[in-house]
């Protein structure tokens, strides 16, 4: 961890703190029509992914050419800009997936770099 700078370590260890708190919000419910419906749940939840896409935003040009990972630095920062922008029209079986298939890869590929 002592090669990354202090600005990397704060928006990774922020990265999991949103990603823990979307699925702390989203356990409880077991498909996208229950996670839309519940109002807190969602809104929270997209308010969260709105900070992951700040956070990785932050990250610096080294850290992101120095540390690939599976899903796509580029894509997550996308993914911010699609619900900041688009609010209304989001897909929440898209979100539900992201939020059961990716969510729990990126926390990996976080915690193994942080543990480097």
């Amino acid at each position: 961890m002592s090669s990354l700078s202090h600005r990397d370590i704060g928006c990774l260890y922020n990265l999991l703190d949103s990603i823990t708190k979307i699925q702390t919000y989203s356990e409880r419910l077991t498909n996208a029509g229950d996670f839309l419906n519940d109002n807190m749940a969602f809104d929270a939840s997209m308010m969260n992914f709105i900070i992951i896409g700040e956070m990785v935003e932050k990250l610096s040009d080294l850290f992101i050419t120095t540390h690939p990972i599976e899903l796509d630095w580029s894509k997550i920062k996308g993914f911010r800009n699609i619900l900041a922008h688009n609010y209304f029209g989001i897909d929440a079986e898209e979100v539900w997936q992201i939020i059961q298939n990716n969510l729990p890869v990126l926390k990996k590929e976080i915690e193994k770099i942080i543990e480097q």
